[in-house]
């Protein structure tokens, strides 16, 4: 029996047994279940700047989770190894996956909270195509009196969003380019990420990150107009303006020069209060 999940806007309809393009949700039975719920390719207590979020606890740690899948296919990603997999592809490549509950990593939070932790950070690879492990999570940490914090690409519906955000204290969104045709080429949908930015803002803390990579967002015209429609938002939403170094499939190419990076951040503080220039 075919399944339709209503996670993202690509909105699959599986067969029976088939994986959906994010390659994490599987139609088992006519329902859509996670294939990677609870399990995970990286736990690390990293410094909350590395989200990044530079405007949230600064100075403090956070327990960061990482599974595998995206529901993007950007050829610049850096996290590929694991994004742009499924569990066996892990496996074949000789990953490690482990499995912690809900409660287990509520309690690793906790325990860490001697070291700076404030609480657990969803991030690596697209943790809302994994929204429900996220969700009963979160509600566990929150209850711990600690924060969650997520790192998307914003590319989900917002019954997702609105099922998230009463336990979600901050979120960084990938605002990847400025044009529905580039978002088009890397597998997202920007109208999807704007619905996202606005749901959220308002809501939690939220900083934006834009990664330039040459000669595909990095023009003067495109970031002038992603700054003045997140100013329409609010002014002071934190925009990272980041250098892109090569990755995957993007090997053939120069790292961003550091001039073009200032350059494209002093033209998006004509319209923000809040521009950061990140991997200079």
């Amino acid at each position: 029996m075919k399944a339709f999940c209503s996670t993202c806007f690509h909105r699959c309809h599986l067969e029976e047994g088939q994986t959906g393009f994010c390659r994490a949700r599987v139609n088992r039975g006519g329902s859509i279940v996670l294939a990677n719920y609870g399990k995970f390719t990286a736990l690390a207590l990293d410094p909350i700047e590395k989200k990044p979020l530079a405007r949230f606890f600064p100075g403090s740690r956070i327990l960061s989770l990482g599974s595998w899948g995206c529901n993007m296919r950007c050829a610049f990603c850096q996290n590929h190894s694991i994004s742009q997999c499924g569990e066996t592809e892990l496996l074949s490549k000789g990953l490690s996956v482990e499995e912690f509950s809900p409660a287990e990593i509520a309690a690793q939070a906790l325990a860490l909270r001697g070291r700076g932790n404030i609480g657990v950070a969803y991030t690596y690879n697209e943790p809302l195509i994994a929204w429900e492990f996220v969700r009963d999570c979160a509600r566990l940490v929150r209850e711990a009196g600690m924060k969650n914090v997520i790192v998307t690409n914003g590319c989900v519906l917002a019954p997702v969003l609105e099922e998230l955000l009463p336990f979600i204290d901050a979120a960084n969104i990938d605002l990847k380019c400025f044009s529905p045709a580039s978002y088009k080429k890397l597998g997202g949908d920007l109208e999807s990420v704007k619905a996202a930015i606005k749901l959220c803002h308002g809501h939690c803390h939220l900083e934006l990150t834009t990664l330039i990579v040459p000669g595909f967002n990095d023009s003067e015209e495109e970031i002038a107009e992603e700054a003045a429609w997140i100013a329409s938002i609010d002014r002071d939403i934190p925009l990272h303006i980041t250098r892109f170094f090569p990755r995957w499939q993007l090997t053939d190419r120069f790292p961003t020069p550091v001039e073009s990076i200032y350059r494209l951040a002093d033209r998006a503080r004509r319209e923000l209060s809040d521009v950061l220039v990140g991997n200079v």
